[in-house]
């Protein structure tokens, strides 16, 4: 499985007909990363039977209650749990010192070291980078600095095939082999090919999640031909004044810079309190760009090469 896309919470503002605030769990190459962490996370991390200790990457996109509410309880039973190992919390300015300042006053100290991470919600950046992915920032056009993020995989190794390896096969030659390099003897003879050892590396992916925001098509060339991206869509297409005013985005405009900048999949979230159903939602953003889904909680959305 290349990257997995499980909805934690998927509600805007308040918890509301059985569904709770923006939270995600992006799980790549078998390592886990928490995408916003809106108040009730760590109930629904327990409830779909997620080890929170597995977590070492957290990010936030803004500052607004429904997105971030839930760190101070996570990170808190994480040092109850006895966590040892660091943690990286990537958000806006100001994360840390709401943190920090809650940690002062409660007189807590945790076992293990939040390392904070400042984001530029400016500006398209690197800023976070380990064996498999790399992520980068989609500044998003809120009411207060907001930024989204982009995970791409890196490129991955050519793949053994296991019938056709020797008895005794060294672990170092398998390495070449998985590099795309040949074996060669004593003589400097070609004794095993790599393209009849191995087959070709499975593709790589991309994954764009567009916290809150208005409208906006600079984010086209960052997220272009994404093969999922998250858009929230607050509103269906008849309140797009009201979007407009808050800094959000409706249905049809989700759909549209989906559309328009070739994603595989559209991924809509951060509904208003003010729809029990949803299926509306989806059908009206299906009519612009027809691959849209709604994040349903508890949902997995996976992009995997099964060849």
């Amino acid at each position: 499985m290349s990257i997995k896309v499980k909805i934690l919470g998927s509600n805007s503002a308040a918890p509301a007909h059985k569904r709770n605030q923006t939270s995600q769990l992006i799980t790549i190459e078998g390592h886990l990363y928490l995408m916003d962490c809106g108040e009730g996370t760590q109930l629904q991390l327990k409830r779909y039977r997620i080890p929170i200790q597995r977590i070492n990457n957290i990010f936030v996109s803004h500052l607004h209650g429904d997105h971030y509410l839930g760190i101070m309880g996570l990170l808190s039973t994480m040092h109850l749990m006895g966590r040892k190992k660091p943690l990286n919390l990537y958000g806006p300015p100001g994360l840390a010192e709401i943190i920090t300042l809650q940690l002062k006053y409660s007189e807590t100290v945790f076992n293990y070291k939040v390392n904070f991470h400042p984001v530029d919600t400016t500006a398209n950046k690197l800023i976070h980078e380990d064996d498999f992915i790399r992520v980068y920032t989609i500044p998003l056009n809120h009411r207060i600095p907001c930024a989204g993020y982009l995970f791409t995989e890196k490129p991955k190794k050519r793949r053994i095939i296991k019938d056709k390896l020797p008895e005794g096969f060294s672990v170092k030659n398998i390495i070449k082999l998985k590099n795309g390099e040949d074996i060669y003897d004593d003589d400097g003879n070609i004794i095993y090919h790599h393209t009849q050892m191995t087959l070709p590396p499975k593709r790589v992916y991309k994954y764009a999640f567009c916290s809150d925001t208005k409208y906006d098509e600079s984010i086209i060339p960052i997220i272009q031909d994404a093969d999922m991206l998250y858009h929230e869509t607050t509103f269906m297409e008849e309140h797009e004044d009201r979007a407009s005013k808050t800094y959000h985005t409706t249905t049809k405009q989700a759909a549209t810079i989906a559309k328009k900048a070739n994603v595989g999949m559209l991924l809509m979230g951060h509904f208003s309190i003010r729809y029990k159903e949803l299926e509306p939602m989806k059908y009206e953003a299906q009519s612009v760009f027809p691959n849209a889904h709604l994040a349903i909680e508890g949902e997995d959305f996976i992009l995997d090469d099964i060849s």
